[in-house]
């Protein structure tokens, strides 16, 4: 074999080696037949144990590459170079459907100079030393029921906390056996819509609002429905008739920021009753509120079990973690628990676990404290630059919640939101949750931005307006 491996600054030597024959064996630079080294002689070329190179020949045997011959040696199969060729297009397509469904963002694409986009919490924040210990804690307790299938409803004991909590943080009164352990509000809107609503069934969504769950639902043929956002937050008296569910953020309207006033939210609850539909309520970074005492929930309002109320711990701790809850009607829980069951049966354990604990020990609460302090000073110091610098194009919209703070123009700022993208500063355009009628304006996210960088993220924000309009 004349074939040089090179090992250079490879730290897995053993795949290294694997990677580099097989390669060679595909592109006849090693042909059918020939004899590979023994293994004691390429591990002293290599300067690399033999165990080593004789794991790399272990898996290329395996996969019919290699073949020993007792007495002989190691020789290259004449199957291994007959590798079918690679399917460039099968003709398969996808439902229609499927093609209105934006494609996801880029997961490992660089952060901006300035991040401004909202719903991302300060990851640099994240407690990453008690979120080590409690999980090694799990793992090295010799937990095998934590390593196994799981409950499709949630860990009982994450289920307690999360009960507990909302019921002191929210007034929400449910029990752990209301509760199902989810990914976030997109699973959750899934799920609801899985158990309640067939393909040509009405869904109503706020608009401007939150777009996943207007796609999750339209991806399964339900007609979603725009309904207009007003100071007082979603208008009842557009829903549409036959509609069977609508999903809502009353807390801290998602993008405008507003609450839904009480008024609002007792004529919501009496359409619900009267047109038998299920209101799925997300509340989904109220437990950052930095005045005044939130309004009630919908839930807690809710006397007739037509709410849905949802949360994430995206907003307070990581997005990576996919873990969430949805607080249901006793009547639906069966249901919601074997839909989760179909799509992907359970969530991790040992996160469940380690979020149980956290919360059981207070550290959830204590996180929670802290970043609310962090994030009101963020905002406070965002909307003092926005009144400030940008009161001839912005007008802010008053909210005292959340990770985000929105402005409306009068006229279109895309093409703002497009040249600042290019120069640094990440942000949104409120078009850019629009379902119908496009509103103009701004959505600035304060969460992973901190706050020595608002100002001169903003500043440049400034400039480039000013070009634009030069």
């Amino acid at each position: 074999m004349d074939v040089h491996i090179d090992l250079t600054g490879t730290r897995g030597h053993r795949d290294a080696i694997y990677r580099q024959l097989r390669a060679a064996i595909l592109d006849g630079r090693i042909r059918s037949g020939e004899a590979l080294p023994p293994t004691r002689e390429l591990a002293q070329r290599l300067a690399v144990s033999r165990t080593t190179v004789s794991a790399a020949y272990d898996r290329l045997t395996a996969e019919g590459f290699l073949a020993g011959r007792v007495g002989a040696g190691t020789f290259v199969t004449a199957s291994s170079l007959t590798l079918p060729a690679p399917v460039l297009d099968s003709g398969v397509r996808p439902l229609p459907e499927w093609d209105a469904v934006p494609s996801p963002p880029a997961p490992f694409a660089p952060a901006p100079e300035f991040d401004f986009r909202p719903g991302v919490p300060d990851l640099t924040r994240f407690p990453f030393d008690t979120w080590r210990r409690l999980v090694t804690q799990r793992l090295r307790a010799g937990q095998a029921d934590l390593m196994t299938y799981g409950d499709p409803q949630g860990l009982a004991s994450l289920r307690a906390e999360i009960a507990r909590h909302i019921g002191v943080s929210r007034d929400v009164r449910a029990s752990a056996a209301q509760v199902v352990v989810t990914a976030g509000a997109q699973q959750t809107t899934d799920l609801v819509g899985r158990v309640l609503l067939r393909a040509g069934d009405v869904a109503a969504v706020e608009d401007p609002g939150y777009p996943p769950p207007r796609l999750v639902l339209a991806a399964r043929g339900v007609r979603v429905a725009p309904v207009p956002v007003d100071a007082s937050g979603i208008v009842v008296k557009a829903i549409p008739a036959g509609t069977r569910l609508v999903y809502v953020t009353p807390s801290h309207q998602y993008p405008l920021g507003l609450s839904m006033s009480l008024e609002r939210r007792l004529e919501l609850l009496d359409w619900a009753e009267r047109n038998d539909a299920v209101l799925v309520e997300d509340d989904y970074d109220t437990e950052f509120r930095y005045t005044g005492r939130p309004l009630e929930p919908l839930h807690s309002l809710d006397s007739r079990g037509r709410v849905v109320y949802v949360g994430s711990f995206s907003k307070v701790l990581s997005p990576a973690l996919r873990l969430g809850f949805l607080v249901a009607p006793p009547s639906l829980v069966p249901a919601l628990v074997k839909a989760r069951y179909l799509t992907d049966w359970h969530a991790p354990n040992v996160e469940q676990a380690a979020l149980a604990a956290f919360m059981a020990e207070g550290g959830f609460a204590r996180h929670v404290r802290r970043m609310r302090k962090v994030y009101r000073a963020r905002h406070e110091l965002l909307s003092e630059v926005l009144f400030r610098d940008f009161a001839d194009f912005l007008t802010p919209l008053p909210s005292s919640a959340g990770l985000h703070l929105s402005a409306t123009s009068s006229s279109d700022l895309s093409f703002l939101v497009r040249r600042a993208r290019h120069d640094g500063v990440r942000l949104y355009s409120l078009g850019d949750f629009a379902v119908g009628e496009r509103r103009h304006g701004l959505v600035f996210g304060y969460g992973a931005v901190a706050a020595e960088r608002i100002g001169p993220g903003l500043a440049r924000l400034r400039a480039l307006a000013d070009e634009g309009a030069a």
